[in-house]
């Protein structure tokens, strides 16, 4: 199997200004994280970015990068430019990688990968792990996943579902028993067929309430495949407290 590993990396970004060049141990945040993709079984790996900034610390670092439009909503639309620039065969499996994940575990980015190769009906592929604390089910910044009894996704929520509604009749926020819940690690295998569309999809309500674009798949049809990892993902950087905890993290593994 072959696959293609992409970074989208951008320079704006609300609760850290400059996130993707910020310094972890040494290395800019996007550096770290293709670092860790390069890690994986990926045949090349590209950072995607809009920012002249961004791409002369990748180019500087070595990385393959490929300048896109600052204009794209979502990161599945700047990968879509990518692949139409580089003239990607239809057939070819390309991961997301959020470059704001320096401490990514290269087998996911295989394991995305290959559940996508495996499951030739899907469009899309992503990972879910279970849910064993109640604090991650009701944590709306948590995003969850119910799958079909094929794992395909059925809907993907920032909301605790599926909602058990006799272990929590009196209001007390518990795991129920067997409960299948799983949250969703945010890591992509789009077939390139795919990402040729996506642009052209509008996007639907539940995407606008939601704020997942994940959720504008499914609401035209396409189907998602849902693998299951044993381990929690490593932590993602979204605030400075994620950028203290992950600094520290690297800090002590050098």
């Amino acid at each position: 199997m072959s696959f293609i590993a992409v970074i989208p990396a951008r320079l704006a970004s609300t609760r850290l200004p400059n996130k993707a060049l910020l310094d972890i141990g040494g290395k800019a945040m996007v550096v770290r994280t293709a670092e860790q993709a390069l890690k994986s079984g990926a045949s090349r790996v590209i950072v995607a970015t809009d920012a002249e900034e961004i791409a002369l610390v990748t180019r500087s670092a070595g990385l393959e990068t490929v300048l896109t439009s600052p204009d794209h909503p979502t990161g599945t639309d700047r990968l879509s430019e990518v692949v139409r620039t580089l003239n990607v065969a239809p057939e070819q499996i390309v991961v997301n990688v959020q470059g704001d994940e320096p401490l990514i575990n290269p087998s996911l980015i295989d394991q995305v990968a290959q559940t996508l190769a495996q499951n030739p009906s899907a469009s899309i592929a992503t990972l879910g792990v279970p849910i064993t604390e109640a604090d991650t089910l009701f944590n709306a910044n948590t995003v969850k996943i119910v799958v079909d009894h094929t794992d395909h996704a059925l809907y993907f929520s920032r909301a605790p579902i599926p909602w058990a509604r006799e272990a929590l009749a009196d209001g007390v926020q518990r795991l129920a028993p067997e409960l299948p819940a799983l949250q969703h690690i945010g890591l992509y295998a789009y077939r390139t067929s795919f990402l040729q569309v996506f642009p052209t999809l509008s996007r639907g309500s539940l995407e606008q309430i939601e704020l997942l674009e994940q959720l504008r798949a499914l609401e035209h049809g396409y189907r998602i495949v849902v693998s299951r990892s044993a381990h929690p993902p490593a932590p993602g950087i979204d605030t400075a407290e994620d950028l203290a905890k992950v600094r520290d993290i690297v800090r002590n593994s050098l």
